[in-house]
């Protein structure tokens, strides 16, 4: 197995402060919706990744992150900026923007995450509530679980960089159909990736594991990936209770839990393009 999602090829950090760094693929970030294409999972993670080390402060922590796909992300060197938009001591806005070559060999933005951070030096643990209930009975240590069955025809590039464990039924319907994962590789090599990289790298299955349309008669691709996250995430495990919900003209919309052995600590929605094969 490739030893990463990624490696550093060059890092720089320019005249005003903003870091860049230059990664190139190594075998395990391949999409399912085409051969050439990265998935958005380890490109929302790249994204992650750059906005959790832009400025980082011990008193606040990012709450939220808003990543929309701007075109197909080709499997080949990819270039991550990050930059604080609205700088604040109790809220501030980031932003990330990844670059590729397309074909004609031309610069262009094919990803972009903005996210909140928010100061987190108030304890309100005394007075903490989830609205979304754990999982019950079902977790990677709690027993019982099998290899989550996913369709062959998913079972290459990104998705071998995970190990799955689960016990719904794919495409089942009047639930959210739950999994459980974890990162069997480094997102970028040489690194242990923090826990909040890990939840944002693993989010965005979260519309393949709630897929109600068979994969065989449909393709469904998500424009972009909203999470919301009111506790910090604790790993190495996370899980994804999802469902899809599609609507009569083409559109549909993921969402789902986010869980950590702890119990959930946010929820994840998707804008989903439906389109027959």
């Amino acid at each position: 197995m490739e030893t990463a999602c990624y490696k550093v090829l060059d890092s720089k950090r320019d005249a005003t402060g903003i870091l860049s760094e230059v990664f190139v693929p190594q075998g395990l970030v391949g999409s399912p919706w085409g051969s050439d294409l990265q998935h958005a999972g380890p490109v929302t993670g790249l994204l992650a990744r750059a906005l959790e080390q832009c400025g980082p402060r011990d008193d606040a922590r990012i709450t939220r992150v808003a990543v929309d796909i701007l075109g197909p992300v080709p499997i080949r060197e990819v270039e991550v900026r990050a930059w604080v938009v609205r700088p604040g001591r109790r809220i501030e806005l980031l932003c990330a923007e990844m670059f590729a070559l397309d074909t004609g060999g031309h610069r262009r933005a094919v990803a972009r995450g903005n996210a909140w951070r928010m100061q987190t030096v108030v304890d309100t643990s005394p007075d903490q509530y989830s609205a979304d209930p754990p999982v019950a009975g079902v977790g990677p240590t709690s027993g019982g679980l099998a290899e989550f069955p996913l369709p062959e025809s998913w079972r290459s590039g990104f998705v071998n960089a995970l190990e799955w464990q689960g016990k719904t039924p794919y495409r089942a319907q009047g639930s959210a159909t739950v999994a459980w994962m974890r990162l069997k590789c480094p997102l970028v090599m040489g690194e242990q990736a923090s826990d909040f990289q890990q939840v944002m790298t693993i989010a965005d299955v979260a519309n393949g594991i709630g897929a109600r349309l068979d994969p065989a008669k449909w393709t469904f691709m998500n424009t972009d990936v909203m999470v919301h996250l009111f506790n910090p995430p604790a790993g190495p495990w996370v899980g994804l209770a999802a469902e899809t919900s599609t609507g009569v003209d083409g559109v549909a919309m993921s969402a789902g839990v986010i869980h950590c052995e702890s119990g959930p600590v946010g929820r994840i929605t998707q804008n989903v393009l439906v389109q027959p094969r």
